[in-house]
C-alpha cells in the first residue's frame, strides 16, 4: 500500500461548495473518516488516498462531476500552500513548470510525475499520481488540472484558456467540466493541460517572491517514521488512538508496521510518544489552550498523570513549560 501524502488544502473550498449545494460537510468527512478540524489547518497531511475518496465522495454527494474542477479553480494558487510561492519564484512559466517539480514531493504531495514537451506549436504539461490508486482517480486528475490551469493563468493573465485538457480513461458527461476549463476535454495517455508553446516564455508577474520558510515538509513514502507520526496525529484527533488505528490509516497491518518501523531502528511506541509531547508543545503554545484542556485533547482523563508524565519527558511541569513559552524561552527536553 501506498503511504504518499498530500496537503488538505489541495481540495480547496470544498467545504464552503458542499455546504452551498445543501450537503453536509460533517457527514461527508465521516464518510471520509477525517476529522472536520483538518479543513481549517490546509497545511495538515493526509494520505493521498484518503484525498482522492473525500473529493470523490463530496462530488457525489451534491451530484456534481466537475466538482474537483471548480474546487481548484476556485482556490487557485492559494490551494498549493508553500508549493505556490516556489512556483512564482521563477522567472518565466517553463522554468516554473520545469525547476519546481523539484520540491513538488516535499513541498506538496509525493508519489506524483509531472512532465513537459513541446509538440509542434503546443506545450503540453501533464500529471500522474504513481501511487497504485485506482478509485478517485479522474477526480483527483481534475482537480491537479485546475490548479496546473491557475499556475499557467498567473503567468499568461486572466483570460488565459488551455487549447484543451486531457484526461486518462473513459469520459462521461465533460459538459460541466468543458464550461469550467473553458475548453475541450479529451482522452489521453495522462491528465495534461495543453496550451500554446509560446506561453512558456512568459515572465512571472512577481519574481522577486522566495520560496515559504515551512519546517513541515510532506515525508517521503521511504520514512516510515515520519509518515507514521503525522498519521498518528490524525487519527488522535478523531479520537482514536493505538498501533492498530494508525496501522489501518496507513494501509498496513500491524505486523508490517512494526516491521518497517523496526527496520529503521524504532517501535511504534517510541514514536507515538514523540508525536504526543510534540503535539503537546504545540497545544500549550497555543494561545487560551490551558493545561487541563491539553491534557483532555490528549486523551488524558487525569490532569495529575498527565502533568507527571510531562514533567518526566521535560524536566518541569507543563504549566512551566506553558509559561515560558509565552515569554519566549526553550526547554531541553530531558529524556
Amino acid at each position: 500500500m501506498s503511504l504518499a501524502l498530500t496537503r488538505i488544502g489541495t481540495v480547496g473550498p470544498l467545504a464552503r461548495m458542499v455546504d452551498e449545494a445543501g450537503g453536509s460537510v460533517q457527514r461527508l468527512l465521516r464518510r471520509a473518516d477525517l476529522p472536520p478540524s483538518f479543513l481549517d489547518r490546509p497545511n495538515a497531511l493526509v494520505p493521498l488516498r484518503d484525498q482522492f475518496h473525500l473529493v470523490t465522495q463530496a462530488a457525489r454527494l451534491i451530484g456534481d462531476e466537475s466538482l474537483p474542477a471548480r474546487l481548484s479553480t476556485a482556490a487557485g494558487l492559494a490551494g498549493l500552500g508553500p508549493y505556490a510561492d516556489h512556483v512564482m519564484s521563477f522567472p518565466t512559466l517553463g522554468a516554473a513548470i520545469v525547476g519546481s517539480y523539484e520540491k513538488f514531493a516535499c513541498l506538496l504531495q509525493s508519489e506524483t510525475l509531472m512532465t513537459l514537451r513541446v509538440e509542434k506549436s503546443h506545450a503540453i504539461w501533464s500529471y500522474k499520481v504513481t501511487a497504485p490508486l485506482i478509485t478517485g482517480r479522474q477526480s483527483n486528475e481534475l482537480l491537479a488540472l485546475g490548479y496546473m490551469s491557475s499556475i499557467v493563468r498567473c503567468f499568461a493573465g486572466s483570460e488565459f484558456r488551455p487549447h484543451r485538457v486531457e484526461l486518462s480513461g473513459g469520459l462521461e458527461r465533460m459538459t460541466a467540466v468543458e464550461d469550467v476549463f473553458g475548453c475541450t476535454v479529451a482522452s489521453g495517455p495522462a491528465a495534461a493541460v495543453v496550451f500554446p508553446a509560446s506561453v512558456l516564455c512568459t515572465q512571472s508577474p512577481c519574481p522577486s517572491r522566495m520560496v515559504a520558510n515551512h519546517d513541515d515538509f510532506v515525508p517521503e513514502i521511504a520514512d516510515t517514521v515520519s509518515v507514521t507520526r503525522r498519521m498518528i496525529d490524525l487519527e488522535r484527533e478523531i479520537g482514536r488512538h493505538g498501533i492498530d488505528a494508525t496501522a489501518s490509516r496507513m494501509g498496513l497491518t500491524r505486523r508490517t508496521l512494526q516491521r518497517r518501523l523496526a527496520d529503521q531502528g524504532t517501535t511504534y511506541s517510541a514514536v507515538a510518544q514523540d508525536a504526543l509531547w510534540m503535539h503537546a508543545i504545540d497545544l500549550l503554545g497555543l494561545e487560551g489552550m490551558s493545561v487541563t484542556e491539553t491534557a483532555a485533547r490528549l486523551g488524558y482523563s487525569d490532569l495529575a498523570k498527565f502533568s507527571r508524565a510531562f514533567r518526566r519527558w521535560s524536566g518541569v511541569p507543563p504549566s512551566v513549560w506553558r509559561r515560558a513559552a509565552r515569554l519566549g524561552r526553550d526547554f531541553d527536553p530531558a529524556y
